[in-house]
């Protein structure tokens, strides 16, 4: 038997995921925590569990993340779009890395003016079972090697350089290989699937599918450039998105009641999460908690 202080947070979780569910007339699933190797088949069971009850064919994910496993996420989106033909997100605080590669697996992204993506650097498990940002990796090996090239390798770094594991390097090429394939074919797949006409500067002009290509390899590239975003967590805010790499957020900063429910379960459920439960995982439906 649930403890009454946990109890009754349930039951206020439950009735704000309603409300939520009502809003947007979808279903709701909420998702708290890292992308890390064996949470595949909870995941596929909690979605499992709700179209149980469910005949609805549209999902909203309120998704709060620091990343993890481009694989987990690919698994993840392979699960939810088996079973919805339309997945959108919803980022209330924040979706690193791979958060934000799974953000660009759905039809819409529901931001505001306080929500964050990431670069995509995906992290990948090392030797010693840690997650480690596989670009930081190989953009200090890529330093490194520019300097044995031009001699100017100090006895330190060349040390460094030799201690290197270069079988997990190459993991880590094809992690980062991944990361950028998923999210060009998820954007053109997804996203773009309604992008019929331009908007600018060919106003009312067919898109072409090697257009949507284009963009979606465009946007890829500039989120896998570290040295551009300078840190794995560095936060990229709706403004951001939208100008530097023409992405459409759908923005609810100034939709009030939308902002408020949103608002309401994220503070109740992280501080359930963190204050009570005291785990690195939150994921709610109405079938499950």
């Amino acid at each position: 038997m649930l403890p009454k202080l946990e109890s009754d947070i349930n039951k206020q979780l439950a009735d704000k995921l309603e409300l939520l569910e009502n809003h947007f007339e979808s279903d709701m699933l909420v998702f708290f925590g890292p992308f890390i190797d064996g949470i595949e088949t909870p995941f596929l069971r909690i979605v499992e569990d709700l179209k149980k009850v469910s005949t609805r064919d549209s999902i909203y994910i309120m998704l709060t993340t620091g990343g993890g496993s481009a694989h987990v996420v690919e698994r993840f989106v392979n699960i939810l779009r088996y079973h919805y033909s339309e997945v959108n997100f919803i980022v209330p605080d924040h979706a690193y890395s791979a958060g934000t590669i799974f953000c660009m697996s759905g039809d819409n992204i529901h931001m505001d003016y306080f929500s964050v993506l990431g670069p995509i650097d995906p992290q990948v498990e090392n030797k010693e079972g840690k997650y480690v940002a596989a670009l930081g990796y190989l953009d200090k090996i890529n330093e490194l090697l520019e300097k044995a090239k031009d001699n100017t390798l100090s006895d330190a770094e060349f040390m460094l350089l030799r201690d290197f594991d270069f079988a997990e390097i190459r993991e880590y090429e094809q992690a980062r290989d991944l990361t950028i394939d998923l999210l060009t074919v998820w954007l053109v797949k997804y996203k773009f699937k309604n992008w019929e006409e331009h908007r600018t500067s060919q106003v009312g002009n067919k898109v072409t599918i090697e257009e949507k290509k284009q963009r979606a390899t465009e946007i890829a590239a500039k989120l896998s450039n570290s040295s551009h975003w300078k840190s794995h967590g560095r936060p990229i805010n709706i403004e951001t998105l939208q100008s530097e790499l023409k992405l459409e957020i759908d923005d609810y900063s100034k939709n009030e009641e939308r902002r408020n429910l949103i608002r309401d379960y994220f503070e109740l459920a992280n501080e359930f999460k963190t204050q009570v439960k005291k785990s690195t995982f939150f994921i709610q439906t109405r079938s499950f908690i």
